[in-house]
């Protein structure tokens, strides 16, 4: 299993609430919110988009989060993306899925080899990063929403808490955090005494979300990421205007997108509507292990894991993996990992 990384930040839980306090702030005085994001124009033709049948993506809107630690906040290169969630909304039922694909998934990126996936953000920004998701995935995803991590302490501070379940074994990483987190954002946040529900304030929160060496690792940390996320969200839909506003005007100038304010502005209309319908990590067959001295996450297969991800998403049956899906996943198969 992967070696201990420092100061590793938390994965999944800032995005959903990011992108839907975007679209807060798309009702929420529009245009003088949305000035304040990053905006990216994404050349479309370089997007690589394999030759599929994509009719089962038909009805949805489908775009990427990728998440970054970046202490001089440059959003759009030198960094590797240490989230990627694929978000999924169904137009129809308002339906949201969540798809996280695991940082250290080993798969081709352009022209450079094998690597783990989210060094294709760094190597190409989000181009590459969304053409080698499309190559992988066999997927057709042409936007993305990029935020940087240092936002949620903020975010979970301004909103006054979020309410987490603590589990004893949890108790010892946690406070092991607290303290990496206090020294990073300079605050004083105490540690945790006791299991069980409690509301923790943001450092705590972050810290919680960043524990990775309980039983399940790394992968257990999404579970914790996606808790948060429904603490955030439970107690975003009850509060004030102003205190929306506050976390706004903080977090939206660490956001990067490709969504104009037409696009924000169409999903804006339906906002309260938007409900997390599910949400998983992907690949969900694999192994651990090393290749190069590095550690990686390898699908087995990747044929089996897109067809599994084709279904959640879409709820498509039997999807049948393009020919690049397949001459890729056979490549997999012959890579050694110790």
């Amino acid at each position: 299993m992967a070696r201990r990384r420092k100061r590793r930040k938390s994965g999944c839980l800032i995005f959903f609430i990011l992108f839907l306090l975007i679209i807060l702030a798309g009702i929420l005085f529009l245009l003088s919110k949305l000035n304040k994001i990053q905006t990216y124009n994404l050349d479309k033709d370089n997007i690589t988009i394999n030759d599929i049948n994509d009719s089962d993506m038909n009805g949805y809107t489908n775009f990427v989060l990728f998440g970054v630690d970046s202490r001089q906040n440059e959003l759009d290169k030198n960094t590797r993306s240490d989230s990627i969630i694929i978000a999924s909304i169904n137009k129809s039922t308002k339906e949201v899925k969540l798809a996280s694909i695991y940082r250290d998934t080993y798969v081709p990126i352009g022209d450079s080899g094998y690597a783990k996936i989210n060094a294709a953000y760094a190597k190409g920004g989000p181009e590459l990063a969304i053409s080698t998701i499309n190559k992988v995935w066999d997927l057709n995803i042409t936007d993305f929403v990029t935020a940087n991590f240092n936002a949620v302490t903020s975010i979970v501070n301004d909103l006054g808490g979020v309410e987490i379940d603590i589990q004893s074994d949890e108790l010892k990483e946690i406070n092991r955090y607290i303290n990496d987190v206090n020294k990073i954002n300079k605050t004083s946040s105490p540690h945790l005494t006791h299991a069980g529900k409690q509301t923790l304030d943001g450092t705590q929160a972050t810290a919680y979300s960043r524990v990775r060496y309980t039983a399940g690792n790394d992968f257990r940390r999404t579970e914790r990421q996606r808790n948060v996320i429904y603490g955030i969200l439970n107690k975003a839909k009850s509060s004030s205007l102003s205190t929306i506003l506050s976390v706004s005007d903080k977090i939206l100038p660490q956001v990067y997108t490709s969504l104009s304010t037409t696009d924000i502005i169409g999903l804006a209309k339906d906002v309260f509507s938007y409900k997390i319908a599910d949400d998983s990590g992907f690949p969900v067959d694999k192994k651990t292990g090393t290749v190069n001295r590095a550690s990686i996450v390898l699908p087995t297969t990747l044929s089996s894991n897109v067809t599994k991800l084709h279904k959640f998403l879409f709820g498509t049956e039997n999807y049948q993996p393009s020919s690049t899906v397949q001459s890729i996943s056979k490549q997999l198969q012959s890579v050694r990992v110790y």
